[in-house]
């Protein structure tokens, strides 16, 4: 906790491009952090806001300049795609605010989209409206939990939280670790 309040503008650029690619967990952690006063809670949010918006609209824009090309060169976006645009077609307005809290399709949301009839000024405006209820949900949800966890425990609350957030940076490490060695292709006898 001492690094994030020595660096802690560093952090907030941290927390905008993480949000960027994606971050619930990190802004729930963040916003723990925020509840023992080691993060500006407005400038948690603000920071999470603003890199969700903007990444969203970055996926949007890809998709919408190089969807099919993407499709083509990975099948595998597809079943992703498809269900996203199904939602989308169904639920409209409704889905556009609350993509970024259905698991399984917020991360390839916005560049399906992309792919959709909707206009971008339309998509820009409820996506910043999302953005910012997104933002505020998980790092509120965070700070909540960091205040329960105070009541709870009392000061051991704090080392709770860093000992959690080593845990998941330690995962983290290791997911990207291991999601970059491929398997030797199969000798052929």
């Amino acid at each position: 906790m001492d690094l994030i309040r020595e660096y802690g503008d560093l952090y907030y650029a941290i927390v905008f491009a993480w949000t960027f690619l994606e971050g619930e967990t990190f802004v729930i952690f963040s916003g723990a952090a925020a509840r023992e006063g080691i993060l500006d809670l407005p400038t948690l949010i603000a920071c999470a806001w603003i890199g969700s918006f903007c990444g969203d609209q970055f996926y949007f824009l890809v998709g919408r300049r190089y969807g099919a090309r993407m499709l083509r060169r990975f099948p595998r976006l597809k079943g992703g795609v498809d269900k996203a645009l199904s939602l989308l077609a169904r639920y409209n307005t409704g889905f556009i605010l609350t993509f970024r809290f259905v698991y399984g399709v917020r991360n390839v949301s916005s560049f399906a989209m992309g792919m959709s009839p909707i206009g971008w000024g339309r998509f820009a405006g409820l996506n910043f409206i999302a953005a910012g209820l997104w933002a505020f949900t998980f790092a509120g949800a965070g700070y909540l939990a960091g205040a329960a966890l105070q009541h709870v425990l009392g000061d051991l609350a704090t080392g709770l939280g860093v000992v959690m957030l080593g845990l998941f940076l330690i995962a983290l490490w290791a997911l990207f670790r291991f999601s970059r060695r491929r398997p030797a292709p199969a000798s052929g006898d």
